[in-house]
């Protein structure tokens, strides 16, 4: 089984959205564009979001125990996703990334 790299790559506020139908909420993302979680095997890193890691834990499980060309090659890299968090006033997009090195 392989590590995985996965780094934030955008995050999107929808704050119209959060106006009409989201109670006032503090602290709700505090990743940053640019963070790297390295992943041993399909373990969740530590400082994860744990909303964001129940939409890329599949993904990283496949990519992690060797998987390739997720939905028939969408991905230029065949070892990487680039896969979004669920939440829909703020959805962070993160580019998971199959390592060669091995988890312990």
């Amino acid at each position: 089984m392989k590590k995985c790299k996965i780094t934030v790559m955008r995050m999107v506020c929808h704050k119209d959205l959060m106006e009409k139908y989201e109670n006032p909420i503090e602290h709700a993302c505090e990743l940053k564009v640019g963070q790297i979680f390295i992943t041993n095997g399909w373990e969740k890193p530590e400082g994860m979001c744990e909303s964001a890691w129940n939409s890329l834990s599949p993904f990283v499980m496949t990519l992690s125990h060797g998987g390739e060309n997720l939905y028939n090659g969408w991905m230029k890299n065949p070892k990487s996703a680039m896969i979004s968090c669920n939440d829909g006033f703020r959805p962070v997009s993160f580019l998971i990334e199959a390592l060669d090195e091995e988890a312990q």
